[in-house]
């Protein structure tokens, strides 16, 4: 497995949770939105991932930038909202 293909790819899990953590903190939980918001960017890291060739042992790893990114972009929304 290329580390630079897994740097990409937990990069890229992290830049592209972003926004949907935004997202996420302004609906409802547990909704269909909230929902889609969560799980709507797996598909793509599956993709990226099989294209990078990366190996599934690096899942726990993409998994936890994504959940960083989600985490950041909520934590966003939120300090802007009390602003």
């Amino acid at each position: 497995m290329d580390p630079t293909h897994l740097s990409i790819l937990c990069l890229a899990a992290t830049l592209v949770n972003f926004p949907f953590g935004y997202y996420r903190v302004g609906v409802r939980k547990y909704s269909s939105r909230w929902f889609l918001a969560v799980h709507l960017p797996i598909p793509l890291l599956l993709v990226m991932r099989l294209e990078l060739a990366v190996s599934m042992r690096a899942v726990p790893l993409i998994f936890t930038a994504a959940v960083l990114g989600q985490l950041a972009g909520g934590q966003i929304r939120k300090k802007w909202a009390s602003s």
